[in-house]
């Protein structure tokens, strides 16, 4: 029977007891051997389960980049309870709805006045010491391991339902196709609270026998002289980091990597030949979505086509347009998720038979490798973040003098889109505006441009016509 993924963690720590398979690189860094994970998180998951915690329960955990977290979410998943990540940067409306939505047995996270004060806290990391066995590892591959929140487009959060299953498959198909194994020692600068860096990066490479360095904050001397210093073999990353390591004249120091996986956003054919010429290193660029994890790549082995996908990974079947023609991409995969989170109805607009709408309009080019075009929907991808139109809106409108807004994302080298907010109102008072949405939206979720307009191309049914918005 196929090994799920914490059985996977369990095999590959008892191979590796001695030697560094994780290390969170920050103001401290901290290391820990294959014998020190296994301790480590049967503690915490002991410590959890004397405080009420069971397998299928949800927990809460705040995404941070520190061993503690790290192992504590380790740990959440061994004991067969449901990770539930949120961000640490989350602003407090948008952490209570994810928490009012999951009602969690407790909340892994630092204490907010007056958020989810009706929830028990714990902090991240072994707290106490806890005598009692625990049996870990027992999750079955149809039991629910994480609900990934990503925000819909009425504005209200939904969270993805990812088992166990869709897990040990995504792993089959990245360790089998990618070629991970012990030797590799992958360096990860990605938040923790998206699928990239929690399951592709970190709990894969783990479950693999990797070695895994994860750097607190992305900063590009930093992270290139990583390179370096941990003798890093693999690194994904999405294109602003790119961005970035060529602004500081770093990208040589991919030279010496086996592979290099850029996602979360597109990759300028510019950057990927930029990057080539400095490293050598021919970026092998994916596709994925959280409600499908990834089902898409340029391979391995053979030729990897800029601006391409790739094609699909095995064990996925991909509904794609008739060479020359368009249309929204459909997969079917054994990754795809059970639904979303008490949203039958938001469940059943996406997913069918199995089959699951991207939302994304694709073509095929002349060697068969999927072309992602654009969205059918309005979702804005600014720095590898997903950022939904409507709901930035609802928090702009009415705020400073705002009579009416439409938020779009324009093309950017830097952020691959920026999040502009095309404003109506003549007390328009963009000072008040950003203060006050400091504290309701994540930084990535904010305008970085606003622009004033007399009025927004709008139907007759009032709907508006995003398509249209100039600065006109």
């Amino acid at each position: 029977m196929p090994l799920t993924l914490p059985q996977r963690w369990a095999h590959a720590w008892g191979q590796a007891l001695d030697r560094v398979l994780l290390v969170t690189r920050g103001d401290v860094t901290v290391r820990f051997q294959g014998d020190e994970l296994l301790e480590t998180t049967e503690a915490i998951a002991g410590e959890l389960a004397s405080q009420g915690v069971g397998p299928r329960d949800r927990v809460v955990w705040e995404a941070s980049t520190s061993g503690d977290a790290i192992v504590t979410a380790l740990a959440i998943i061994r004991l067969g309870a449901v990770l539930v990540p949120v961000a640490t940067f989350q602003s407090d409306l948008e952490r209570q709805r994810v928490i009012d939505d999951v009602t969690p047995v407790i909340v892994v996270a630092e204490k907010r006045t007056g958020v989810a004060e009706q929830y028990r806290h714990r902090a991240q990391g072994r707290v106490g010491i806890v005598e009692s066995p625990v049996h870990l590892d027992q999750a079955q591959g149809d039991h629910l391991a994480m609900i990934m929140y990503t925000s819909g487009t009425t504005g209200l959060p939904k969270g993805a339902m990812i088992s166990h299953e869709n897990l040990r498959a995504q792993a089959d198909m990245i360790i089998g196709s990618w070629e991970v194994s012990p030797e590799d020692r992958l360096l990860s600068a990605l938040p923790l609270f998206h699928v990239h860096g929690l399951v592709v990066g970190l709990m894969i490479s783990l479950a693999a026998g990797a070695g895994v360095v994860v750097m607190e904050r992305f900063e590009a001397d930093g992270f290139a002289d990583l390179m370096t210093e941990e003798a890093i073999t693999t690194s994904y990353v999405v294109p602003t980091m790119l961005q970035r390591l060529g602004e500081r004249g770093r990208l040589s120091a991919l030279s010496p990597l086996r592979l290099v996986v850029s996602g979360s956003a597109a990759l300028s054919t510019a950057m990927f030949e930029d990057v080539e010429r400095a490293s050598r290193q021919r970026i092998l660029e994916r596709y994925g979505m959280t409600e499908t994890l990834l089902t898409v790549s340029n391979p391995l082995h053979g030729q990897r086509r800029s601006g391409t996908v790739g094609r699909a990974f095995p064990g996925v079947e991909l509904e794609l347009p008739e060479k020359g023609g368009e249309a929204e991409l459909r997969v079917k995969s054994p990754t795809v998720f059970a639904g979303y989170w008490k949203r039958p109805e938001a469940t059943a607009e996406v997913l069918s038979d199995g089959w699951m709408r991207s939302g994304d309009i694709v073509r095929v080019d002349e060697a068969g490798y999927v072309v992602v075009c654009g969205r059918s929907k309005e979702l804005i991808i600014s720095g590898g973040f997903n950022v939904y139109p409507t709901e930035i809106e609802d928090l702009l409108r009415g705020r400073g003098g705002i009579e009416d807004v439409a938020v779009v994302g324009i093309a950017s080298e830097r952020w691959g889109e920026e999040v502009v907010a095309y404003v109506v109102g003549e007390d328009f008072a963009e000072d008040v505006v950003r203060r006050e949405l400091e504290a309701l939206a994540s930084p990535y979720k904010r305008p970085q441009q606003y622009r004033r307009v007399a009025q927004l191309p709008r139907n007759a049914l009032g709907k508006l016509q995003r398509h249209l918005i100039t600065d006109a």
